[in-house]
């Protein structure tokens, strides 16, 4: 069975670097069982470069591009337990054995648009999207105490919330609106929950109640 995993650059800290262990020991473990693809975010290193680079560039672009940098390097990291060739585009996922370790591939698609693409790409059964937040809310729950976590969400219900278009580069989203395209398109099972807890994303690989949200399609 294939799975596709976006994993949050806001998960991937140099600070951490135990955090990177247990989450490559993860990958090992799991790989015994079904053929991962994983698919890894910039985080704060995407948006530092970004943000500086904004001071004097005005092409989004561009800055995606600076972004995408930043996702490869942090998929380099990862993959340091690997050591695998990293696809630098979708097609480029089928010519590499399980586990696969990626970053971004083009400008105007998030690591989640990524994903997307690989589940639809090699087929997969889940999508799991790793994120700093147990799941989707409907509206910022780092911002908003009243925020109400949502345990299961209609696909179009959630592009409500994510839009249609594509944001600025370094913005992120609950699942942008990409990702839902594909997502909704495909009838790809969803499944958000918060990556911190590697127990909850080990249940969620094996199809196991996980505290996060089921991104349901019609």
């Amino acid at each position: 069975m294939k799975i596709v995993i976006s994993l949050g650059g806001s998960l991937i800290s140099l600070n951490k670097p135990d955090y990177i262990k247990n989450v490559a020991d993860l990958i090992k473990k799991v790989s015994n069982d079904f053929e991962l693809y994983v698919v890894v975010g910039g985080g704060k290193l995407a948006r530092d470069y970004i943000n500086t680079a904004r001071n004097f560039c005005n092409d989004e672009s561009y800055l995606d591009r600076i972004g995408i940098l930043a996702t490869r390097i942090n998929a380099l990291l990862l993959n340091s337990f690997f050591k695998k060739d990293i696809p630098e585009t979708v097609d480029e996922v089928m010519d590499i054995k399980p586990p696969v370790i990626m970053g971004g591939t083009t400008p105007g698609h998030s690591t989640d648009a990524v994903s997307a693409m690989v589940a639809r790409k090699v087929k997969a059964k889940r999508l799991i999207i790793a994120t700093d937040v147990d799941g989707i809310y409907d509206k910022d729950p780092k911002k908003n105490k009243d925020a109400k976590k949502f345990d299961r969400i209609d696909i179009k219900e959630l592009i409500k919330i994510s839009g249609r278009t594509w944001k600025k580069a370094g913005e992120s989203a609950v699942i942008d609106a990409i990702a839902c395209s594909i997502i909704e398109e495909e009838g790809i099972p969803t499944l958000v929950l918060n990556g911190k807890n590697l127990k909850e994303l080990e249940n969620a690989i094996y199809g196991k109640k996980f505290n996060g949200t089921v991104v349901e399609i019609k």
